[in-house]
């Protein structure tokens, strides 16, 4: 008869989605006996491990959600090796206020800077802060646009897109964009101005984004809407991967 009642009870807290419970609570009622913890304290015991262990899944779901191409976190970042870089500027966005602010970053300098670490790294930071992230390149994200145009699913996938708290679109520049593809990417952009943080990557500083865009008109109008919140990463210098390979060799 004594199990019928730790049966019933494993049966609902299954039904109502309470995996630490479930697993914890024999271990935590005899903690708490032993250490002469009442009721009410092994009732807050249990609910404090459920709410942390939801948290770290919600967050495990969100990174997942984001698509980061990899895992890098701004403490792995080795910031003595950009000079250029301002340390506390990026700090100060980690906590993620100008995401809450609709604001925008944009991340300049040339290839193998770390800038894609920086951007995975306040990915990260967001994902932790509860927001809603989708990481993407600028080749990638132009591809998509135009494929759901082309299937006439457009539509579908800008909202998907405007509802993201922060979107990232690295490598902007490496490639120059098709007439359309570019036009697509602007409209997106727009569709997000004041409802949507953007981040953004590129190796090109801005007088030289009319080769990716191709015309000073559509340039124009997407630095108009991208830079009027805006904060400016610039990261000059040698390149830190290069740095990186060279330290791993020698050591």
């Amino acid at each position: 008869m004594t199990e019928a009642p730790q049966i019933l009870l494993n049966h609902q807290l299954k039904k109502l989605k309470l995996p630490t419970i479930l697993r914890e609570y024999d271990k935590q009622a005899k903690l708490c006996a032993a250490e002469g913890r009442d009721h009410v304290q092994f009732l807050a015991r249990l609910i404090e491990l459920e709410l942390i262990d939801r948290e770290r899944r919600m967050i495990e779901r969100r990174i997942k959600a984001a698509k980061f191409p990899a895992s890098k976190s701004l403490d792995s970042f080795d910031f003595a090796a950009i000079p250029s870089l301002n340390k506390m500027q990026v700090l100060e966005l980690a906590r993620c206020e100008w995401i809450d602010r609709c604001e925008n970053v944009i991340a300049l300098g040339p290839s193998g800077t770390g800038k894609t670490h920086v951007a995975l790294g306040l990915g990260l930071a967001a994902c932790q802060k509860g927001m809603a992230v989708r990481f993407t390149s600028a080749a990638a994200i132009v591809h998509e646009l135009m494929e759901a145009r082309d299937e006439r699913q457009l539509l579908r996938l800008q909202k998907q897109m405007v509802k993201q708290k922060l979107l990232i679109i690295d490598e902007l520049g490496f490639l120059p964009l098709s007439k359309t593809g570019a036009e697509l990417l602007f409209e997106l952009i727009s569709q997000r101005y004041e409802r949507g943080s953007i981040l953004i990557t590129s190796n090109l500083p801005f007088d030289e984004w009319t080769e990716t865009f191709g015309t000073e008109r559509l340039t124009g109008a997407l630095l108009d809407r991208l830079t009027h919140h805006v904060s400016i990463l610039e990261m000059n210098g040698d390149s830190y991967r290069l740095a990186q390979s060279k330290a791993r060799q020698n050591s």
